[in-house]
């Protein structure tokens, strides 16, 4: 039976490249992980074996670290378009390329004055530790006239220890989970956002700024959401980015419900009032949503796995 070639893609994954920026005595970090996938006329090379049209995948990661010399990393999304554009731009059988980085975040070490004057300077702008709250991540796809950015984060975990509730749902025979009218509410958020900054015309967004407040305003909604459902917390946080930043469209959630239940302290004479839980790390509900601002057509794929 004949077969004819789909969907195809190929690039270097998983590029760790630190950039480090020597202002003085003041020193600055860049820390990504940046994957490039090339889509085009790849045809011959998968029917016939023949690289023609083939940039090797060493050469595109030899392309992310000369770039970050070249360019430097003002932010993950600008490091990616300088990426994709050149992509696109320099090599006629790519027709489009997706750069998706993640960002890891450092944050610079406080000395004391005692331990900076015994080590000889008056004050430490070089020493880093690694923050530990979430992974900043971005999409960029090019396809040489029209632009779509997709930024996030991960591995964002978030609590509240009350204002939540979950009851009056669906019973049947299996069902054997109580009504909860006080719980703790805990997730891991994974999102990502779409920028509707879609051409080279077009003022381009500060990344930056916009990272920080769409973040922000996420953990603002969750703290401040009387909580019936993760459902309804998940629709809150997205509809407070929506509705305060102008320049993101979409916004998708993929939201972990990490479960804390309470630990039946009777056998020991003990009274549980909400106080001691055990923290289950699976199995978990997993619940995913994607908002919109009205009037926009949804673009971020459920699976952000093919160019």
């Amino acid at each position: 039976m004949p077969t004819i070639l789909g969907q195809n893609q190929y690039g270097k994954a998983e590029n760790r490249v630190v950039k480090i920026t020597r202002d003085g005595d003041t020193h600055h970090i860049k820390d990504l992980n940046v994957s490039v996938a090339l889509s085009g006329d790849m045809d011959d090379v998968h029917y016939s074996g023949s690289n023609a049209n083939v940039l090797p995948t060493d050469t595109t990661k030899n392309t992310v670290y000369a770039f970050a010399k070249e360019y430097g990393i003002e932010s993950a999304e600008q490091f990616g378009i300088h990426l994709a554009r050149h992509f696109v731009t320099s090599q006629e059988p790519i027709h489009r390329a997706r750069i998706r980085i993640e960002e890891y975040a450092w944050e610079r070490i406080e000395t004391s004055d005692g331990n900076s004057k015994f080590i000889g300077a008056d004050e430490v702008k070089h020493s880093f530790v690694r923050k530990g709250q979430e992974v900043r991540t971005t999409q960029i796809t090019f396809d040489g006239e029209q632009w779509e950015v997709v930024s996030g984060l991960k591995d964002l975990t978030v609590m509240n220890s009350t204002n939540s509730e979950f009851w009056g749902y669906v019973k049947d025979k299996y069902t054997t989970l109580q009504e909860a009218y006080d719980r703790i509410l805990a997730t891991q958020v994974a999102a990502q956002w779409r920028y509707n900054w879609t051409s080279d015309e077009d003022r381009m967004p500060n990344w930056d700024k916009s990272y920080e407040q769409a973040k922000k305003h996420m953990l603002q909604a969750f703290a401040e959401t009387y909580s019936l459902s993760l459902q309804q917390t998940l629709y809150q946080m997205g509809s407070r980015i929506i509705n305060s930043r102008s320049e993101i469209d979409e916004i998708r959630f993929s939201l972990p419900n990490k479960h804390h239940f309470l630990v039946d302290l009777e056998p020991f004479g003990l009274k549980n009032d909400n106080e001691v839980y055990f923290a289950a790390d699976r199995p978990y509900g997993l619940i995913e949503a994607t908002i919109l601002r009205d009037g926009v057509e949804p673009k971020i794929p459920v699976d952000m796995t093919n160019l």
